[in-house]
């Protein structure tokens, strides 16, 4: 044997190799797995080559791969970039986080990776854990309305999509409604700037008060907030503590009235339900409450939920509801609906375990209409499949699949402890249930068909607070103190109707769309602000739905915004 033959019978670089892998399956007559075990590859890697090489078997599969980048050189001198991000390192022992905000704060945005990737090229060591909360306090400033500099200047913010907000809180005159409302503030940071911080993160879908921490020192939050900086985590915790009962009766009449003066529909037909904000911890204060998605009881705030259907938005949120208040809450939504319209709602729709008989009735004496689920018995549901066949009827839906738009109905007139006369039953089976599902209500003369279609239709409010825990994290700023879960409910109201108000300007067929694809869509966009002595211009940068946005004429229109000295706000879009 010559003394050359290891060369080709023990191949070191990858594409000879490859090439004898291929060679002995292609002419030896190998199996895959053979030629792997011969040559010490994976199986798997060796059919993969063999199908690629199959795909494209020619001589330039076996020609040698571009090298890749090269590492940066030791004796090179840093770039610009590098000196700042080094002389924030070694003069401000700054973090890579700390860094990446300040060079964007500066007009010179770069990624979290690039300034680890700079610090560990030229030797410098990660810094050691410090104390909770100390990491921002080195650099963030103390939030102050009176340091607020609406001097010329620009800047990058990913926060731009909040500025389309902007205007629906300049015409609904948000700090003038907080004060009717008394809502409690101070000199440095006021009560509609400390809301609209809130109601910044609340808006970006941000989980926790927490995390504002890492975005206290970007000046495009502050800027909409209206201040020098957004305050601390334990700032706007305190605030939200401070936020009761009385600021939400006081303040949601005052909002709704203004929303719908800016064009949201006004309903008179409402969806109610329940849902307990789970508290993580054995405080004895709290009750336990069913919680729907772990199918348990547990410790938590019960939280009262109204939502408009015409509106597509909740008007309505109490998280001081106890459990001996429970069935009772239905008829204090019912006596907040009259104070804030004149009048009392026309329907409602909610489910069985929402409230009692007794309380049907009451709505009844007040000229309420309402549509429920009778709780199925076996009794009862012996009584109903007792019925003739020929008392069936079937009908015809449009709000249900495809599979079951035509379920058979059975419509009577019942007898219920505490409800004082016969009230109307629609059995209805064929509906995708185990069984039929029972309606209760004390409209009379509506059609079957209708009132079937519009319980359907209640699921939207589980689908809405399904998305509201999604988006607006309504699990997530759980507290043993319910007054902080009231405030986060009240925000979670106040950016639902903000997303409605959006939706409905900007139209296009987006009207009906949720807040968690309105903000992928429009909110989550970075965009250039430019603060000049006449004009706050935001500018956007391309993105895929912008012309909606042009064609909704958001780029013809000035807002002056009261909070920042009446400056006129333009939109601009590339």
């Amino acid at each position: 044997m010559n003394d050359l033959a290891p060369f080709f019978l023990e191949p070191s670089v990858p594409r000879h190799c490859h090439y004898e892998i291929l060679r002995a399956i292609c002419v030896d007559d190998l199996t895959p797995a053979q030629a792997a075990h011969r040559f010490g590859y994976a199986p798997g890697t060796v059919r993969n080559l063999y199908a690629r090489f199959r795909h494209n078997p020619d001589r330039a599969f076996f020609d040698a791969v571009a090298p890749g980048p090269r590492p940066p050189d030791p004796a090179a001198a840093p770039s610009d970039r590098d000196r700042r991000i080094l002389d924030l390192r070694h003069d401000q022992q700054l973090s890579v986080l700390e860094i990446a905000d300040r060079l964007a704060a500066e007009g010179r945005p770069v990624s979290k990776s690039l300034v680890a990737k700079v610090l560990q090229h030229h030797g410098i060591p990660k810094l050691g854990r410090r104390p909770a909360g100390a990491a921002q306090a080195i650099s963030a400033p103390t939030a102050d309305r009176r340091q607020l500099d609406l001097g010329p200047r620009s800047f990058r913010t990913p926060f731009g999509g909040l500025f389309l907000f902007a205007p629906f809180l300049a015409r609904l005159d948000l700090d003038g409604l907080l004060a009717q409302a008394g809502f409690p503030g101070s000199a440095s940071i006021p009560a509609a700037c400390a809301v609209r911080s809130l109601l910044g993160l609340k808006l970006y879908g941000l989980p926790r008060k927490s995390h504002v921490q890492t975005e206290v020192c970007d000046p495009g939050l502050a800027l909409f907030a209206g201040l020098n900086a957004i305050p601390k985590r334990s700032t706007l915790a305190e605030y939200a503590g401070r936020l009761g009962t009385r600021h939400r009766e006081r303040f949601t009449p005052l909002w709704l009235s203004a929303v719908h003066d800016q064009g949201l529909p006004r309903g008179d037909d409402f969806d109610l339900d329940f849902h307990t904000i789970p508290a993580h911890g054995a405080d004895p204060v709290l009750e336990k409450h069913y919680v729907s998605k772990r199918s348990r009881r547990q410790r938590g705030v019960l939280a009262f939920l109204a939502r408009d259907t015409k509106a597509r938005a909740f008007t309505y949120v109490n998280a001081t509801v106890r459990k001996q208040d429970q069935a009772a809450e239905i008829l204090a939504f019912a006596a907040a609906c009259r104070q804030r319209s004149g009048a009392y709602p026309n329907l409602l729709v909610f489910d069985s375990t929402l409230t009692t008989y007794a309380n049907l009735a009451a709505l009844h004496a007040l000229g309420i209409g309402f549509l429920t689920l009778r709780r199925r018995t076996k009794r009862v549901l012996a009584e109903v499949r007792a019925a003739p066949p020929r008392d069936w009827q079937s009908v015809r839906l449009t709000n249900a699949g495809r599979e079951f738009r035509r379920p058979r109905t059975l419509d009577q007139r019942v007898d219920l402890p505490g409800y004082p006369q016969p009230i109307r039953q629609i059995a209805v089976d064929n509906i995708g249930a185990h069984g039929p599902i029972l309606l209760l209500t004390n409209r009379l003369d509506e059609p079957v068909a209708k009132l079937v279609d519009r319980y359907a239709r209640r699921v939207l409010i589980e689908n809405a607070i399904a998305d509201t825990i999604d988006f607006f994290h309504l699990d997530a700023l759980t507290s043993g103190v319910p007054l902080k879960v009231e405030a986060d409910l009240q925000l979670t109201l106040l950016g639902g109707t903000l997303y409605r108000l959006l939706a409905e300007r900007i139209g296009q067929g987006h009207e009906r769309e949720r807040p968690r694809t309105l903000f992928r869509k429009f909110v989550r966009a970075s965009a250039d602000v430019v603060v000049a002595s006449d004009s706050l211009t935001v500018r956007f940068g391309r993105r895929a739905h912008n012309p909606v946005l042009e064609a909704a004429g958001l780029a013809d229109e000035t807002v002056p915004l009261p909070w920042l000295g009446n400056l006129p706000l333009r939109f601009a879009f590339a």
